[in-house]
């Protein structure tokens, strides 16, 4: 397929807006870009507004899109919206998890996602046994996301344990880790320093590293395509003990896959992690060998000196999920300590508390401004990047996230009519975006050279009725 697109401003990289601008797409790739083309040509469709690459939602759990509204008051923390969380999970099967996941994306698109990593732990039934297909669930998600149109990494997630068990380590030197973080005699299967899954885990659980890797390996093989590749996470040090993390960090290693881990997320881990083993979890994941250009941290919210040494170090991603990070109480990461050291920033809409990347990408930049007293901690062509190029390398596509030739056709447009963005120049547009547009601006998406928004409204999928009755599956 060969489509021209005449954009009526586009963002080509720096913190300046070009003036008409053609998009060639050849196939599923942009076979040239050239500016200054105030005519639309006659055959080229007409993208009014701003035009920039496709945005990359680094970090979701479709699932929890279930959640919304019904999570976000009251008292409590984290580990109390953890609870409500495991309930929607039990009721989770292939049929439903398809019709939700695929609701979701839907959605995605329509805020100008075009890539999501869906860090996938629901893999198996309640209760732990697999079903027929080992990898229903994951197929389920997949389905989902090649009916929606969005591209997908979907990171299978690696979880044995039910959390850190610090009541083992009495006795402990605290700051002498286990040598061998083998398992232990007493409960066979269990890693030292570990609990059991709670009845409500089980069913993310495949009983081992080595069990896990085998079905992946299935899952890569069977669903890998165009626009469909599979990455490994480790949900996170608290659920993986660091032998089985070595087994992960091999898997990803050994088929040049993603590697994504929750890290450091609330103090508690940390607290736990430093009793258990004698380390951070960064300070874990690094000495497994997990710390690398292809490693991403998800929220790194609590993280030490030394582990911003190590990522920067590394030159590994962090992504920041600030409307899930405050929603939950966890506190704000240091995203400018991290940029510092070398490591590189995108983010995510997580638990989809809302889902809309220009409010994640701008609150990195505003928590910033609030902790260290100063604006324009980050320019406004880094907070663009977060939100396009960095995301979509984080998640395994080095040719996303940009307008040039040879990129992926992935773009998105935003209408510029809003009462949001009235009254801006060519000079301010992309300030006005980051700082001022909302999901609802989004007119136009293509993802691999396919329309899949116009006007507004996806192509094929009516999301919100979809989502709806998707929803009451779950939840009633």
């Amino acid at each position: 397929m060969t489509a021209r697109y005449w954009c009526e401003l586009a963002w080509l990289g720096g913190p300046r807006v070009e003036p008409g601008v053609v998009i060639e797409v050849e196939g599923d790739r942009i076979a040239g870009v050239a500016a200054g083309v105030r005519t639309r040509p006659e055959d080229a469709v007409p993208l009014a507004g701003l035009t920039l690459p496709a945005l990359a939602n680094a970090h979701s759990h479709a699932f929890h899109r279930a959640l919304r509204g019904r999570t976000h008051c009251g008292r409590g923390n984290f580990w109390t919206w953890r609870d409500l969380m495991y309930r929607v999970a039990a009721r989770l099967d292939p049929d439903n998890y398809y019709r939700l996941a695929r609701a979701v994306f839907a959605e995605m698109v329509l805020t100008g996602i075009g890539v999501v990593g869906e860090f996938h732990y629901v893999h198996h039934r309640p209760g732990g046994d697999s079903y027929d297909d080992p990898n229903a669930m994951g197929a389920a998600v997949v389905a989902a996301a090649r009916d929606a149109g969005v591209r997908l990494t979907l990171l299978d997630t690696l979880y044995l344990h039910g959390g850190l068990d610090t009541g083992s380590t009495r006795g402990h030197n605290q700051r002498t880790p286990d040598p061998t973080h083998g398992y232990s005699p007493r409960t066979p299967g269990l890693a030292s320093g570990y609990s059991p899954l709670r009845p409500e885990q089980a069913r993310f659980s495949d009983g081992s590293a080595e069990r896990w890797a085998k079905r992946v390996d299935g899952l890569a093989s069977a669903v890998s395509g165009p626009a469909v590749r599979v990455g490994a996470a480790v949900h996170s040090v608290r659920a993986v003990d660091p032998a089985s993390i070595k087994v992960a960090v091999e898997w990803a290693r050994d088929g040049d896959a993603p590697l994504h881990f929750h890290a450091s997320e609330q103090p508690a881990e940390n607290e736990q992690c430093l009793a258990v083993h004698g380390r951070t979890p960064v300070e874990v994941i690094a000495q497994a060998g997990g710390l690398g250009p292809g490693t991403t941290l998800v929220h790194a919210t609590h993280v030490t000196e030394h582990d911003l040494a190590l990522i920067g170090e590394a030159g590994a991603h962090c992504c920041f999920c600030p409307t899930t990070e405050h929603d939950l109480a966890d506190g704000v990461g240091p995203a400018e300590a991290l940029a510092r050291t070398g490591a590189r920033l995108c983010v995510g809409s997580d638990s989809h508390a809302v889902i809309d990347l220009f409010e994640e990408v701008r609150v990195v930049e505003l928590d910033q401004r609030a902790a260290s007293g100063g604006r324009g901690v980050f320019g406004v062509e880094e907070l663009a990047a977060m939100a396009t190029v960095a995301g979509y390398r984080s998640l395994g596509w080095p040719d996303g996230g940009t307008l040039e030739a040879g990129a992926l056709a992935d773009f998105a447009t935003v209408g510029l009519d809003s009462v949001r963005l009235a009254g801006i120049d060519d000079d301010s547009t992309l300030a006005a975006v980051v700082f001022a547009a909302t999901a609802a601006d989004v007119r136009h998406l293509v993802v691999g050279g396919r329309a899949i928004v116009r006007g507004g409204a996806h192509t094929s999928i009516n999301a919100a009725p979809e989502l709806r009755a998707a929803i009451r599956e779950v939840v009633s």
